[in-house]
Formats: structure tokens, sequence, C-alpha cells
């Protein structure tokens, strides 16, 4: 059966506290203990951290949690994914560097990185990235690839269906959405299984149930598909 993906990410925005790490506790717990506060933030490891895993696994809602997180202490951080073309020069202003998506980097990209990763060392700030399998196996320049590879290394798992389920479920009662087994089967068998599009097809359906009157059914799914 096809799959619908829904290329949209969450409005509430990925943080710590709305990572579900099931299989992944290690590097939910890395970020914690990283992220710390804004007492500890001089004294913060500059040893890099890479996230490794497939996509949906959480890789890229650890990243921006960190981003998150680092925002909310009142640090500034440089920000580098595959889709920015125009990034800045680094910062001395920056708490740490963060680069998603690095296997998708172009040769722009890559010099880019290894630019701010040279200089996150000199001044003794943490780097973190993420990218879709080990450093060693990396389509990059040498150089960046060594880099990404000597510090904390994390691969990611994704959920079972069981954990996606307990998530979804979870997510519903606190808006306090029913979501009857057939609606879960049906979402989880018609929609992609990426965590982060799940929940945002929950939001979705949470606001056309409250703006139709009616409660979150099968039909209902399709009527919205039909009306967007």
């Amino acid at each position: 059966m096809k799959q619908i993906a829904l290329d949209i990410g969450l409005s509430t925005g990925p943080t710590v506290a709305n990572f579900f790490a099931g299989p992944n506790a290690a590097a939910l717990q890395h970020l914690t203990l990283w992220l710390g506060d804004k007492a500890n933030a001089a004294t913060r490891s500059p040893v890099p951290t890479y996230f490794w895993g497939p996509s949906g696994s959480g890789k890229s809602h650890l990243l921006k949690a960190a981003r998150e997180g680092l925002r909310e202490q009142g640090a500034r951080v440089g920000w580098l994914d595959a889709s920015v073309h125009e990034a800045p020069e680094y910062s001395e202003g920056w708490a740490a560097i963060l680069m998603d998506d690095v296997h998708l980097y172009t040769a722009a990209q890559q010099q880019m990185a290894f630019n701010w990763f040279v200089h996150a060392q000199t001044l003794q700030r943490p780097v973190m990235a993420a990218g879709d399998t080990v450093p060693a196996e990396l389509q990059l320049r040498d150089d960046l690839r060594t880099r990404l590879g000597w510090g904390h290394i994390f691969g990611l798992q994704l959920l079972t269906e069981p954990e996606r389920r307990a998530v979804l479920r979870q997510a519903a009662d606190a808006r306090g959405v029913f979501l009857g087994d057939e609606v879960m089967d049906f979402m989880l068998t018609r929609f992609s299984r990426d965590l982060g599009s799940l929940m945002e097809l929950l939001e979705l359906l949470d606001g056309y149930s409250l703006q139709t009157k009616r409660a979150i059914t099968i039909p209902l799914i399709k009527s919205m598909l039909e009306n967007q």
C-alpha cells in the first residue's frame, strides 16, 4: 500500500522534552548532559558529537532540539544543512555549530563545514552533526570526514510500530483526542511512518476535527486530504 509522505515539520518545534527516545536513550541522555544549563556553558565539552541513522530515526530532531536548548540559554549557534547554500562566515559569538544531513553536502558546503569545524576547534567550541551513515562511509572530503568521526558517535534506530503507537496515543491523550484502533492502523499504513510526519498529521487532524466538529475517523481523514 502506498504511503503518503507529509513533508512538513512539527509546528511546535523539536525539543528534548518531546523526543521519544525508545531505543535511542543513550543519544538523548548525551544531548541532555551536553546542553546542561547556562551556568556550565563555558565548560561544555568541545569534543564533537555525531548522530547517524536512517531517515526518521530522530537525527534532525536531536540537532534542532540542541539549537532550541542553546537559544533558550541565550546562546547563538551556527547552523548548516543541505538547504543552506549561502551560509555565513564563522562567528566567534557562536556557542556551538550544528550541521545536519552532512551526507548531502555539496563541495561548497563541505568547504564551509570544514572551515567552521577548524574555527570551532581553535576556539574550543563544540560541534554536533548528523548524517545517514557512519563517518567512515560518508562520501565527503577526507579532512571533514575524519573530524566528524573522532568524537562521540551514536547510531540511531527507528522506533518499532508499538513504540510509534505509544507516542501517537500519548500525544493524542495530551490533546484530549481519541484515536480508535482503526484510525491508528490507517495512519500507520497509509502515511509516512516518520514520527515527525505522524505528529504533524495528528495536529492537522485535531485542527480539522475542531473546525468540522467531527470526531477523528477514517472518513474524516480522507475528507481532510480531499480538501487540502
